[in-house]
């Protein structure tokens, strides 16, 4: 039981907006905006995994009915308040990140 529990957790972590954008690098955020073809062209470092979240809520809807790797509203509404808490504790390093490096741009897809 706890190695399907662990299981889980590691695979919600992956989804998880706060880790694909601070602990990743910025090309896994970066090309997640182009592939889901959202509307935001850079995101924040500063709560960049409630900016990720918001910035897949407002992309295009999928035209196709294969599987494209863009959640669910539903989701992203949990992941976007989990990483409400999750961005508020790595608060300190993203607002360093963010003077260092700026904001994460979107990947122009050709």
């Amino acid at each position: 039981m706890k190695a399907i529990g662990t299981l889980l957790l590691a695979i919600s972590l992956t989804g998880c907006g706060t880790i694909n954008t601070v602990f990743r690098d910025d090309s896994v955020a970066s090309s997640k905006l182009a592939q889901w073809q959202s509307h935001c062209d850079t995101i924040p470092r500063v709560y960049s995994g409630v900016a990720l979240d918001f910035c897949a809520l407002h992309a295009e809807p999928p035209q196709t009915t294969d599987t494209t790797g863009q959640p669910s509203a539903v989701s992203m509404l949990v992941d976007l308040a989990l990483s409400g808490v999750a961005d508020t504790i790595a608060l300190p390093y993203t607002i360093y990140v963010q003077h260092r490096d700026g904001n994460i741009p979107k990947t122009r897809l050709q």
